[in-house]
């Protein structure tokens, strides 16, 4: 099958991948509402078909964060993406470095900071999450120092892990048992292209930023681990904890409430991201781009604004940004995208995006994404 669009990747990944995984990649918390919401609230949002415009020079190019790239799109943090594709999370940031696009390596990705740093030849931004051991959370801030992280993404609507109904029906936070372990088993050796490139050829399949911290490797100890280790007495104080310790910019991921968002600009945020975790997090929380206008007006203009949750094309790219956003983070659309093709798989989801937002931006009258605005919104 031809690729043509994000949903055609998705395809491709169900079939490639054993089902505990993509499910992992696809689901969200409880009965996905609130995951529905954020693709279907996109097409609610109607541009502007504006003619007769000179629309033969268009740039996307933006400016953000301390530099400039090739478009308002990147790619978002994933948990998890090396059990996708080969050293996944390499393969992902080669594709976006290459394009022109940042790439934010996830707390909870197989290649660690360093491997994903050194084997993409440039440096990536780094999500954090706070560990309740802060010995380790500094040891980690120092490691990044040493990669020449640009940016730190402090990811803050994971107190606790929201309940995942998908994740305890295929295992991936399942107890080890028999039944479990055999279809484990079996979705690996019937699936035997994924078997090859990942479980065979695919390296230490490990939590790698955290080898120094995490007891169990185990799959099935996944949402365990979270739960021992992820810290929910954190407020807006820690984000001080962070800054004396990281002199770069932080972005705060996982802000839907305007209330919120003046309370992350006040402990000192350098930048906003518009997201509910996937719709993995809160069940009937809004969809992101439901959330973007309060919380773009709450900001007013004194931090960047990105968001993340439904983009699937580059015309929900412009929805976005016409709401207000920077920029937008790509989730599940590189992730299907990886687990489809690998690196060819994200730099082909990229050039899709690229090349539709350039189509939306001519039939809108649009000739810089800089300058999108509520004017295209009919």
């Amino acid at each position: 099958m031809a690729i043509a669009s994000i949903t055609d990747f998705r395809e491709a990944a169900r079939r490639r991948l054993p089902d505990l995984f993509f499910q992992y990649i696809d689901g969200g918390s409880y009965d996905e509402a609130t995951l529905k919401r954020n693709v279907a609230d996109f097409s609610g949002i109607t541009l502007r078909q504006r003619v007769m415009r000179d629309v033969s020079n268009l740039s996307t190019q933006i400016e953000l964060l301390g530099r400039t790239w090739s478009m308002p799109v990147g790619l978002g943090p994933i948990g998890f993406t090396g059990m996708f594709a080969h050293r996944g999370e390499v393969q992902a940031a080669r594709a976006a470095l290459a394009a022109g696009a940042p790439f934010c390596l996830s707390t909870l990705s197989i290649c660690d900071v360093e491997e994903v740093t050194q084997k993409s030849g440039a440096p990536i931004w780094f999500q954090l999450y706070m560990i309740r051991d802060r010995a380790f959370m500094s040891d980690l801030i120092d490691r990044l120092k040493i990669q020449k992280c640009p940016v730190l993404v402090f990811t803050v609507d994971l107190p606790v892990t929201g309940a995942r109904y998908r994740d305890m029906r295929n295992g991936v936070s399942a107890p080890p048992s028999l039944p479990v372990m055999l279809s484990r088993a079996w979705q690996g050796v019937s699936h035997p292209a994924w078997l090859w490139d990942v479980r065979l050829t695919g390296g230490p399949l490990v939590f790698g930023n955290l080898t120094a911290a995490v007891k169990s490797r185990a799959l099935g100890k996944f949402s365990t681990w979270i739960a021992e280790n992820f810290d929910p007495t954190v407020t807006w104080k820690d984000i001080a904890w962070v800054r004396e310790r990281w002199n770069g910019p932080i972005v705060i991921k996982g802000i839907l409430d305007p209330d919120d968002a003046r309370e992350a600009l006040a402990a000192g945020a350098d930048g906003i991201v518009v997201s509910n975790h996937g719709g993995r997090q809160l069940d009937g929380a809004l969809s992101t781009i439901a959330a973007l206008p309060r919380v773009v007006e709450a900001v007013e203009g004194r931090a960047p604004v990105l968001l993340d949750g439904g983009i699937r094309s580059g015309l929900d790219v412009l929805r976005a940004l016409a709401l207000g956003a920077q920029a937008c983070l790509l989730g599940r659309a590189w992730a299907f995208a990886l687990a489809a093709q690998g690196e060819a798989g994200v730099t082909q989801a990229l050039s899709i995006i690229r090349a539709e937002l350039a189509v939306a931006m001519a039939l809108t009258g649009c000739t810089d994404v800089r300058q999108a605005g509520r004017d295209l919104l009919a």
